[in-house]
């Protein structure tokens, strides 16, 4: 992961579509969508580049990768997708949609917290809500997984990793284009939340982080 320090490394932008190769054939909206992405500023502990986008899932994409560092240690890691369907998506109800997966490694007895997924779904909502965004058709799963070592590996601390893998609909504002960056922000604050690092701002001062196995501990 380059250092990126909150805002975006100066690499290929990472859109992918049938007519990339021509770039006044793509669509305004997605273009805009795409500049605010870009544009958008996230909190310092944040590192983020553009990555190439799936294959497929839509006629334009565009994609970004983003680590929570912590000196040589990356506490959380996630990818943010999105794409656009200029003829519109019934699925989606809406020409936009954003992809996502986030991990981290959580404190080993927190697996056995039965509320653990719930918590972390309100983790995306709450993100996206404490910006002030609308977005509809929102779902994904929730998955924790238990690893302990053995053998030549027994000296390892047993390890629990968490992984958020959703979508959305982000609502589209003026020209078609709705507000990634705003989005965008609100993705970084739940990566931030995930890695057990203290809110940033009055935005998620309210929002509640569960211990985090390596990184910084909330009071």
């Amino acid at each position: 992961m380059a250092p990126a320090q909150g805002q975006f490394s100066e690499q290929s932008d990472g859109a992918d579509s049938k007519d990339s190769a021509e770039g006044s054939s793509v669509p305004p909206a997605f273009r805009s969508a795409v500049e605010a992405l870009r544009s958008a500023r996230l909190r310092p502990e944040l590192e983020v580049e553009p990555t190439r986008p799936p294959q497929r899932l839509a006629p334009y994409a565009y994609a970004v990768e983003a680590a929570v560092v912590d000196g040589e240690e990356d506490l959380a890691d996630g990818r943010l997708v999105l794409l656009h369907d200029p003829a519109g998506h019934e699925a989606w109800h809406g020409t936009f949609r954003l992809v996502t997966l986030v991990r981290a490694e959580l404190e080993p007895e927190m697996a056995s917290d039965p509320l653990l997924p719930e918590v972390c779904w309100s983790w995306l909502t709450g993100a996206l809500e404490a910006r002030g965004l609308s977005y509809g058709e929102a779902g994904g799963t929730v998955t924790r997984a238990g690893s302990h070592y053995f053998g030549a590996l027994s000296e390892r601390r047993p390890a629990t990793q968490i992984e958020i893998r959703a979508s959305w609909t982000p609502r589209e504002g003026r020209g078609g284009a709705p507000d990634t960056a705003a989005h965008l922000v609100a993705w970084g604050d739940l990566l931030c939340q995930i890695a057990g690092l203290p809110p940033s701002g009055p935005a998620d001062a309210a929002v509640v982080t569960l211990p985090q196995r390596r990184g910084p501990q909330v009071p």
